[in-house]
């Protein structure tokens, strides 16, 4: 049979979410599929180590185990999707033996997947319903899953690699789709993927870099990043180290999984409140890293404003706290805090509020600016992202900048609307990309400001300020346009009198 190609798994995948899809919001079943998904990929890869060393080793069982105790997890016996689906699909209790074999994979590989399961209850009866309607979907999610299409052990070896990597493509594809489908929530634990280029290809990450998001959702960001990393001859590098932190219980499980399913084991996905207990950290200081980027939540009221001002690592004086009901610089402070101080770059996405809010918010901004870190402010269309219609923008960041001047870029008005969630097309992030790194002013595009514009402007950064789009209407003609009118009144009294005429032929009063 021949492997099945990317459009093939992603259809096969999103047929298997019709087994909630209309009775379980698309937050709560995305984790179900999410989480089986997963499992189903650490079956194949077990699977298919197993049978390559039983070819080699076929007469040695204690060798053969051995070996697979070293592979880059366990998977225990009977915990496997196939042992499940063989020996308890009929079984009253199905769910329970799923969450016991989920517990037992993250019991023999805890420093890998501590935890990634634990939130996520297959024998849920809120959630999938009483014992007869929770069987029998999960009935279906393990037939869904038992797919052809869905046989990853053709692939594993690439994934492990990152050379092909359909499964991580697969869990993306997911991901994406439950965003469109979940609104608000969506913006908890997924960045568009054109969005998340344009960040990576701006921050330019190299060969060696650590790279760290400290709002890293599902770690879609993460990983569009870590694939752009670069040696110096320009060709892709797997060369780089992997940080990030997330509040959100099940939101941070999927970002383990998503890291996992991309190869990339290294990662240091940390869960907690990343302002008031980073958990990234060396020794007494902050990890510091070579790109920051991150997607925060916009404007978030309670960021922990109470604890900001006895901050240990001194993240929020610069020179006054953040506003207590809007954290949106709380998270900046903590980007530039975390980035090196020589060699740093940081890309992070706001709402529009942040480039022109006075009060605290405007003394940040200006000591940032007098500080020469702000290198570039980048306007996106809005309804970019998903749940959320407002306008937002790019700020990036660089220690140790060669010059002054800010560059400005509107690049609201070029985008694809063709479906309901608006996109960035290929052609606009590279000419986004392109103005950045070219950092010229381009007519109605992009604007080079100095700091002494910038100072006359009271640091406030609205891109309307400097980058002018407006287009000058064409003159009127108006004697041309009075020849016209008359000439228009000429034949609507023809008309008028043409219809008087067949009104009286018909007797009715004209």
């Amino acid at each position: 049979m021949p492997r099945p190609t990317q459009q093939q798994i992603n259809n096969a995948l999103w047929r298997a979410c019709d087994t909630f899809r209309g009775t379980i919001d698309p937050a709560q079943y995305k984790d179900y599929v999410l989480v089986t998904l997963f499992w189903k990929y650490l079956s194949d890869v077990h699977r298919k180590h197993e049978a390559e060393l039983r070819q080699k080793y076929g007469d040695n069982p204690e060798l053969i185990r051995r070996k697979l105790a070293r592979d880059r997890f366990v998977l225990p016996e009977g915990a496997s999707f196939y042992d499940v689906k063989r020996n308890h699909y009929h079984d009253a209790d199905l769910g329970d033996h799923i969450n016991k074999a989920l517990t037992a994979i993250e019991d023999a590989n805890k420093q890998k997947l501590d935890g990634v399961f634990r939130d996520v209850d297959f024998n849920s009866e809120a959630n999938l319903g009483d014992t007869k309607e929770r069987n029998r979907r999960l009935r279906h999610l393990l037939d869904d899953f038992d797919d052809p299409a869905l046989d990853f052990t053709p692939f594993v070896e690439a994934s492990e690699t990152g050379r092909e990597d359909v499964i991580g493509n697969g869990y993306q594809f997911l991901i994406k789709k439950f965003a469109s489908d979940s609104g608000k929530k969506a913006g908890d634990f997924y960045t568009p993927e054109e969005v998340s280029m344009l960040i990576a290809r701006l921050v330019a990450p190299r060969a060696g870099d650590r790279i760290y998001d400290p709002a890293c959702g599902s770690g879609s960001l993460l990983i569009t990043v870590a694939d752009e990393v670069r040696d110096d001859e320009g060709n892709r590098s797997r060369d780089f180290a992997i940080y990030g932190q997330e509040l959100n219980a099940s939101t941070w499980a999927l970002a383990k999984m998503n890291m996992f399913v991309h190869g990339i084991d290294g990662a240091s996905i940390l869960r907690g409140d990343t302002i008031t207990n980073p958990r990234h950290r060396e020794g007494d200081a902050l990890l510091k890293a070579d790109v920051v980027v991150a997607n925060p939540p916009f404007s978030l009221k309670k960021w922990g404003y109470e604890e900001a001002a006895t901050d240990r690592f001194g993240r929020f004086k610069r020179p006054v706290l953040p506003p207590k009901s809007k954290g949106d610089y709380a998270f900046i402070l903590h980007m530039l805090h975390s980035a090196k101080q020589d060699v740093g770059r940081v890309g992070v996405v706001v709402p529009h509020g942040v480039l022109f809010r006075g009060g605290a918010e405007g003394k940040i901004r200006e000591q940032l600016i007098r500080d020469n870190l702000l290198d570039a402010v980048i306007g996106l269309p809005a309804g970019l992202f998903y749940g959320t219609g407002i306008p937002a923008a790019i700020l990036v960041f660089k220690m140790r900048r060669p010059t002054t001047d800010v560059l400005f870029i509107d690049a609201s008005r070029e985008y694809d609307d063709s479906d309901t969630q608006k996109r960035l097309r290929a052609q606009d992030i590279e000419k986004i990309v392109q103005t950045y790194r070219a950092y010229e002013s381009v007519d109605k595009y992009a604007y080079r400001a100095s700091f002494e514009e910038i100072e006359e402007n009271d640091f406030n950064l609205n891109i309307p300020r400097y980058v002018d789009t407006f287009e000058e209407e064409e003159p009127v003609d108006l004697a041309a346009l009075a020849e016209e009118i008359r000439a228009i009144e000429t034949r609507l009294a023809a008309t008028r009198q043409e219809l008087d005429g067949y009104l009286r032929e018909l007797g009715l009063p004209v």
